[in-house]
């Protein structure tokens, strides 16, 4: 059950999410892909409200605060540069932002572009789920050309 807690929480993290969550799962763990992506999918989704949230209703307040105001500058900076896909294509756009299985995408950064953009919650939910499928399936495939490769 150790194992299973981890890849969850390793998938809801900024830097690993589904990254690094399917092939701990399934190469260091031996857990089954079915349930590596599942555990994958759940956790990386598990922080889209309380972003959405803390990007709504805290920004404003802490930004008063020098430190978090220069870490939101950077923040909004970094996302802008890399929202383009999303102002584009809205919710098809974080859709393939989020599957893009790389660092500085995925749900935190698309979380991210979507309060910069006023995106609606629940659709912004829904395509970040879709995004995130198609990511830990990619992940998934790639997973599986290490183990060819190493076998």
């Amino acid at each position: 059950m150790a194992e299973e807690i981890t890849v969850l929480i390793l998938a809801a993290l900024p830097i690993t999410e589904v990254r690094a969550s399917i092939p701990l799962g399934v190469l260091v763990y031996h857990l089954s892909p079915v349930t590596t992506i599942i555990l994958s999918v759940v956790g990386s989704l598990l922080p889209v409200f309380p972003l959405l949230w803390f990007l709504t209703y805290l920004v404003k307040y802490l930004k008063r605060i020098s430190s978090f105001d220069k870490f939101f500058e950077w923040l909004f900076a970094h996302t802008r540069a890399r929202s383009k896909l999303i102002e584009d294509f809205e919710l098809v756009g974080l859709a393939i932002f989020v599957a893009i299985p790389l660092p500085g995408f995925g749900i935190w950064t698309g979380m991210a572009a979507a309060y910069l953009l006023g995106l609606r919650w629940i659709p912004t939910f829904i395509a970040a789920m879709v995004g995130t499928i198609v990511a830990s399936l990619i992940v998934y495939g790639a997973t599986l050309g290490v183990i060819s490769f190493i076998l």
